[in-house]
């Protein structure tokens, strides 16, 4: 006996507490258990294989490498946006395959990056729905892009925004 004595209010406060803390839930910031994760999970904003997934970890790493995360995630948007469009191919590596898009894919390049976990993570959190891209469908470093190229960007396309070296285009 601990010598500690709980008159009925205390007792029921008690259990109440004990209840809730039994209670499994997660909040902003929390760790997700493997059993919490099981039964919730984020569903993906456009449909891909392994392969497509493979390619969107690759160009990701091989254009924005560098980048800070939001910066990684903001060409992961891109692809998805191209996908989604209707404008472009309907699949991720197809889309990042088509001529003249990628200049890692046009310097033969695209493999030779090594990805990052935190490339990885930057392309998950894309995959779910994580979204800085105003629509983007376009995006350009200017400073190591041709001047003929950057021209038929600033000519044809809307400037949207700039991150961390690159500038992000719309349509018109």
């Amino acid at each position: 006996d601990s010598g500690f004595l709980m008159n009925e209010d205390d007792q029921l406060e008690a259990q109440i507490t004990m209840e809730a803390l039994s209670v499994p839930r997660t909040m902003v910031g929390d760790t997700i258990t493997e059993q919490a994760e099981e039964a919730y999970v984020q569903p993906f904003v456009i449909d891909f294989t392994e392969q497509d997934y493979d390619v969107l970890l690759h160009i990701v790493e091989a254009e924005a490498g560098g980048c800070d995360h939001q910066g990684k995630v903001l060409v992961a948007n891109v692809v998805i946006n191209r996908v989604r469009s209707g404008g472009f191919p309907s699949t991720i590596t197809e889309v990042v395959y088509q001529n003249n898009q990628f200049s890692p894919v046009k310097s033969g390049t695209l493999y030779s990056v090594s990805v990052s976990e935190g490339t990885q993570e930057a392309v998950n959190a894309a995959l779910t729905g994580e979204d800085y891209s105003c629509g983007a469908l376009f995006f350009a470093a200017r400073a190591r892009a041709n001047a003929s190229n950057m021209r038929w960007f600033d000519t044809n396309l809307r400037f949207l925004f700039e991150h961390g070296g690159h500038e992000f285009f719309t349509l018109p």
